[in-house]
């Protein structure tokens, strides 16, 4: 078999996302147009067809959703760090650094769990700082690999940007259902457009990282490479 252990840990997070996030995006933007449109023949007093359903699913689908989107960031995140520790010796060497991101792993769960059990906005508020910080933090680790001279086109980045997006979005759930004036829903819209446009980017991006990423054994045969010139050592 070519493939190593390490090697399907690293197919574990575009699986997951081929498998669970994408067919879940499809089926939320499908709820939130039928959502969108019904309200608006409901307004205008036109005849309308669409189940009332659609609103209520739309929302369990999206909170579900969310958690999906944080986890597969955690996934991801943790196939880089935890590969060096545990695959490349690197618990050996900083072990209580390692042990501090196991707990900071754990922590950024908890405290998505905790945002979404929290009804008053100010516990909201504290429980989606605290997941957005750990997720940052675990992925300013030197382990994860950004594409930082190229952000405007990184996987990462944009996954980052996505994850802080669909917090945000638990976090404002209740305030888009108290707002008579509907300013959290056309935040809520607009955000999630843009949100909608970096997951078809991620698609290619990942896909793209899928033909950068070495098979574990070919890795250094691969750093070899002149990758300016494209061309590697006979």
């Amino acid at each position: 078999m070519a493939l190593n252990l390490e090697d399907y840990y690293v197919l574990l997070h575009p699986a997951l996302a081929i498998v669970i996030g994408f067919p879940m995006l499809g089926l939320i933007v499908r709820l939130a147009w039928q959502t969108r449109i019904r309200r608006l023949k409901i307004a205008s007093g036109e005849r309308n067809t669409i189940p009332a359903s659609s609103g209520s699913e739309h929302l369990r689908l999206g909170r579900w959703f969310s958690s999906v989107v944080v986890g597969l960031s955690l996934v991801g995140l943790g196939n880089s760090i935890f590969s060096t520790m545990v695959l490349k010796g690197g618990f050996s060497k900083e072990p209580l650094r390692y042990i501090l991101l196991s707990f900071m792993f754990l922590a950024t769960i908890v405290s998505l769990i905790l945002l979404y059990q929290a009804k008053a906005k100010l516990w909201r508020g504290i429980f989606a700082t605290l997941t957005g910080m750990g997720v940052i933090l675990l992925g300013s680790q030197p382990e994860v690999f950004r594409r930082t001279d190229e952000w405007y086109i990184s996987h990462y980045y944009y996954g980052i940007i996505l994850t802080m997006l669909m917090i945000f979005s638990v976090a404002i759930v209740p305030d888009i259902y108290q707002d008579r004036k509907n300013r959290w829903r056309n935040v809520h819209i607009i955000l999630n457009t843009i949100a909608l446009a970096l997951f078809i980017a991620q698609a290619f991006l990942g896909a793209r990282d899928l033909l950068e990423i070495p098979l574990s054994w070919q890795e250094t045969f691969i750093g070899k490479c002149d990758f300016t010139h494209k061309v590697c050592p006979k």
